[in-house]
């Protein structure tokens, strides 16, 4: 549905988009993630036609961009960064207005902002201005506008800036509802990493115009230093007898104490590793341990890995490798 190969844009002496590939299927919610400047926003912008590329191919659903843009852009939902808007018009307007330039006319334009307007719970500010808007309802206003047509691509950056935390979860919730359809694709720019965990089936990382990372969620959190550790608590311990103990296990690389309060140790054993992957017996070790020494423990379970640190530790490189998207 998505198809953008090698694309690169210049802003005079300043290469913000380095031969970026991304392709995207039916079915697939994907994360866009990098710092701020790495080339998000341009990346959003070149592949919906709102800037042209300096090099390199988009076509949306088989339409080439360049040669066919009408076609490309009239299956695109677009909601850009900031969320831009008619200031002077009401909301009632302004989805009236989005739903006939998108071909929109009576009943199916009615039904279409209607059912926009419930999605995105603007009822009580239908007949505001948009500039008497909070920002919480000014994004969902651009949200209804990229929705209210029922694209088969849907391109968002920064949907949930702005809003509280029970509107996050509403939109997230349609965004992951809208990428399980087979015949819509998705791309999410964002720097919420718990977005990832939320609605994406795949992440891709830039850095400095380039991609530094494509692959699952759950490939990218394995990269974590936590993940797969084992974090325990125990009673009645010393402190040198439970380092020298879990360092001893052949599946832990390292033991780190994480506090110690009234004879209680928390300590968190980090797996050894190969190719990469945490070994996936830790926990089982760790728990073996225990039950051979007959140790009290208050706390056992096994750390997921963290996304943020495995983000910095990607996008603190000064060089990123190129590579693409598949």
């Amino acid at each position: 549905m998505i198809q953008a190969e090698d694309l690169v844009k210049w802003f005079g002496p300043k290469l913000a988009v380095d031969h970026v590939s991304l392709n995207v299927k039916p079915g697939e919610v994907l994360g866009f993630l990098g710092p701020n400047g790495a080339g998000k926003s341009t990346t959003m912008r070149l592949i919906t036609g709102f800037l042209p590329p300096s090099e390199g191919k988009i076509a949306i659903g088989g339409h080439d961009m360049e040669n066919d843009g009408i076609a490309a852009r009239s299956l695109i939902g677009y909601l850009p960064e900031n969320a831009p808007a008619y200031p002077e018009m009401t909301v009632a307007g302004f989805l009236g207005f989005s739903a006939e330039i998108r071909g929109l006319r009576g009943r199916q334009k009615k039904e279409a902002v209607t059912h926009a307007v419930e999605i995105c719970c603007l009822e009580p500010v239908y007949y505001q201005t948009i500039e008497t808007l909070s920002k919480g309802y000014l994004h969902r206003t651009c949200f209804a506008q990229a929705i209210l047509h029922d694209p088969p691509v849907l391109i968002m950056d920064e949907p949930t800036d702005g809003l509280d935390p029970n509107q996050k979860h509403e939109v997230r919730n349609l965004i992951k509802r809208m990428g399980q359809q087979e015949n819509k694709a998705i791309i999410i720019s964002t720097h919420i990493l718990e977005e990832v965990d939320a609605v994406c089936s795949r992440v891709v990382i830039i850095n400095q115009g380039r991609i530094v990372f494509s692959g699952g969620p759950d490939e990218l959190r394995t990269r974590s230093r936590s993940s797969g550790a084992v974090t325990i608590a125990v009673r009645g311990v010393s402190e040198s007898d439970l380092k020298e103990s879990l360092t001893a296990l052949p599946n832990v690389d390292s033991v780190a104490i994480l506090a110690k309060n009234d004879g209680r140790i928390q300590a968190r054993a980090f797996p050894a590793r190969k190719d990469g992957k945490p070994d996936l017996g830790t926990a089982r070790a760790v728990a073996a341990l225990l039950r051979e020494k007959n140790w009290e423990f208050e706390e056992l379970h096994t750390e997921k890995g963290r996304l943020d640190e495995v983000f910095r530790a990607i996008t603190i490189s000064e060089t990123p490798q190129k590579e693409g998207a598949e």
